[in-house]
């Protein structure tokens, strides 16, 4: 049986710097190097100031405490690291891509392939590679081809190891796994990566399957748990029609054991760097397989995603009287959801951008995001130019200032603290009629209601 003892991981973003501090933590006669070309990256990844780390995750810098320095490494020497280790992870980032065949859908796997050039470049003995990152089903044989056709006649075996971390309790959910997932074709490299995670993790928790299986499984968790969220989504507008309460029946269905009552809470939709991109990619799929109505079933689910942030926009729209021109909106926050300093996909940057189009002002307060990242976000999508988003958003770092003298508060993110806030005081800085848009249904209604808000929630 192999025995590992030099792991590589290369990325160093959300789920290549965790994972591989945690499994250092576990393994300490394991060394665990994690490169990146960005030097800025790396550094922050070695501030001596842990607040610094460039992931924001409870948690994750004490076990960065432990490990750094004694079996954990961040570097940008990448040739050196693949040539030293036994097995590599590759934790790049898979968007989806912006260009050419398969645009909006499938996933760009451009800095997969580079990085199975440079392992085949650099490899003078055998390695194990293992895909970390969330690739569309029969990329391992893409990377098989790569590394067995441009090799110095090294062996490579890949392994599908998907990551299933929920942001904000990724430390967590790596320390006390539901599963860890293992796809492979070799019997021993399939073990050496189970010895690795059997360090902490009970063997019946670790599922080993063939490679294809493994990779569709991550794409078809986050579509089922997505789906979810869409299914209750749909149902909140419904329930603001008919006068129920959305809260209300989902925990009455959640109440069956069938169902569960995970995933159930409507909001303004969800974010983040998997759920779309995932289902995307396996829409892509079942299209390019001719499977037309798996597809468009799929697709159903980011439809009524987008759906349901364009009706939270249009409902500050229409309650504030049909415009929102030169009126402060403040947006209490940014991240995609709480404890995450993560926006991609944010509902908050499209509800922004909705309400921007009618040339609202928006004063956004976000614990976490910084004013560069918001910007960064609404340029990206080029509805405006720079200097327009810049004049009709403004970011703050005091909650208080973001609602002095705002029309209404929206609440995009479910920040902890948001419930903790003296809505008695923000209320006295107000405009009047003072309005909340609770896109997370995180406030008090009947708190708000007696301080005298005009307030309004999803599904209700």
């Amino acid at each position: 049986m192999k025995t590992i003892k030099k792991i590589t991981c290369i990325g160093a973003g959300y789920v290549g710097g965790p994972t591989m501090s945690v499994i250092a933590q576990k393994n300490p006669d394991v060394q665990v190097t994690v490169v990146d070309l960005n030097q800025a990256r790396i550094d922050a990844w070695n501030d001596s100031d842990l607040n610094n780390l460039p992931v924001y995750e409870p948690g994750l810098d004490a076990v960065i405490a432990e490990a750094r320095g004694r079996n954990l490494f961040f570097s940008t020497d990448v040739e050196r690291a693949i040539d030293e280790a036994d097995m590599i992870f590759i934790s790049v980032n898979t968007p989806t891509k912006t260009y050419g065949k398969g645009k909006g859908q499938a996933a760009d796997l451009k800095f997969i392939e580079l990085c199975a050039r440079q392992i085949a470049a650099v490899a003078k003995d055998d390695k194990i590679v293992v895909e970390k990152s969330t690739l569309p089903v029969r990329t391992a044989e893409a990377l098989k081809s790569i590394l067995d056709n441009t090799g110095n006649g090294v062996n490579f075996h890949i392994l599908s190891n998907p990551e299933f971390l929920a942001e904000g309790t990724a430390v967590t959910d790596l320390h006390n796994p539901d599963r860890v997932l293992i796809g492979g074709e070799d019997e021993t490299a399939i073990e050496a990566l189970v010895n690795i995670y059997a360090a902490w993790v009970p063997r019946e928790r670790i599922l080993t399957t063939n490679l294809w299986s493994s990779e569709l499984s991550k794409l078809v968790a986050n579509a089922f748990l997505a789906q979810r969220v869409s299914s209750i989504n749909a149902i909140s507008e419904l329930c603001e029609m008919t006068g129920a309460n959305v809260d209300e029946v989902a925990r009455a269905i959640g109440q069956d054991s069938r169902i569960g009552p995970k995933f159930l809470k409507a909001s303004v939709g969800f974010g983040g760097s998997c759920f779309q991109k995932d289902i995307l990619n396996l829409v892509y799929i079942a299209r390019s397989y001719n499977l037309t109505a798996v597809a468009d079933y799929w697709e159903q689910v980011i439809i009524l995603n987008d759906h349901q942030k364009t009706r939270f926009a249009e409902k500050i729209i229409q309650t504030m009287y049909n415009t929102v021109n030169g009126k402060h909106i403040a947006f209490l926050g940014w991240a995609f959801k709480k404890d995450t300093n993560d926006t991609r996909e944010s509902a908050a940057i499209y509800v922004a951008d909705h309400l921007l189009d009618e040339e609202a002002n928006i004063v956004v307060y976000d614990p976490k995001v910084s004013a560069e990242q918001i910007y960064k976000d609404l340029d990206y999508l080029g509805t405006r130019t720079p200097e327009e988003n810049r004049r009709l958003v403004k970011v703050v770092d005091n909650p208080y200032g973001a609602l002095d003298g705002a029309h209404a508060a929206a609440v995009l993110t479910e920040w902890d603290e948001f419930k903790t806030y003296d809505w008695a005081k923000i209320k006295k800085g107000m405009k009047k009629p003072s309005f909340v848009f609770d896109g997370r249904k995180l406030l008090d209604r009947k708190e708000l209601n007696r301080l005298g808000f005009a307030y309004y929630a999803i599904g209700e």
